[in-house]
Order: C-alpha cells, then structure tokens, then sequence
C-alpha cells in the first residue's frame, strides 16, 4: 500500500521556487483551481499554496491551504512525478475536498502536459526588403 505521508521534501518553500514556476508559464485551470507547474528534477511532486488576501481574511487563507495540503496528500501518487505545483484557489465558495482532489489531478496533468512543448516558438522572420536582387 502506497504511503500518504506529506515530508518537508514535498513542499516548495522558498519565493524563488515559487518565482521559477510562475516565470515557466505553464497552467490550466477550472472552476475551482489555477495550477501553475514546472520541472523540479526529483522523482516526486512538490506543493506550493499561494492564497491571496483578496480570498478572505487568515482563517478562509488557511482552511484553503489545509484543504489544498490533504488534496495533494491523497492524490499524490496520482500525479505526475518530477513537476512542482502551484495551486491558487478561484473566487467562490470552499470546495468539497473530493471534487478539489479531482479537480487537482486533472489540472496537474494538463499542466505538466504543456511542459513538454517547451517553450513558443520566434515567430518566423519576414525577408530581408533591401534591394539585393537584380536592378
């Protein structure tokens, strides 16, 4: 049985972690949740929770964090390895933690989907308009 433990090892915490995710530029998103990913080059995922104020005040900020803390606790093995994850909650009621949890792994995979197609190509360059041909 797969254990559903959440170590130190699995949380993002330092602002540069969290600005090199969001500096990546992948997400998706539903009705309930924005998930920003980027590669981590660890065999498993890590969380990062960013819960602004505009959300509510520092009790709604941490129900969100702990919900969002035992949605990824459970549905870890769900999701793909070697992403970090950061979720931002969308305006609205809590959620329920089973369609949160749902919500989570559908979003991560769309997201770490979108890391494989590296970054958007240059736009191709139009030619060169300087006179070089024949006269």
């Amino acid at each position: 049985m797969p254990s559903f433990a959440f170590p130190q090892s699995h949380h993002m915490k330092t602002p540069a972690e969290f600005e090199r995710c969001y500096a990546r530029k992948r997400s998706a998103s539903d009705g309930l949740l924005l998930v920003f990913a980027c590669e981590n080059g660890r065999p498993h995922p890590r969380l990062g929770c960013s819960v602004s104020r505009k959300v509510g005040n520092a009790v709604v900020r941490n129900r969100y964090k702990r919900l969002f803390r035992e949605a990824f606790r459970l549905a870890q093995h769900e999701l793909p390895a070697g992403v970090d994850l950061i979720l931002i909650p969308r305006p609205g009621p809590y959620p329920p933690l089973e369609p949160l949890k749902l919500s989570l792994v559908k979003l991560a995979r769309q997201a770490a989907r979108k890391l494989g197609e590296g970054p958007p190509a240059a736009p191709a360059k139009p030619p060169a308009a300087d006179g070089g041909g024949a006269p």
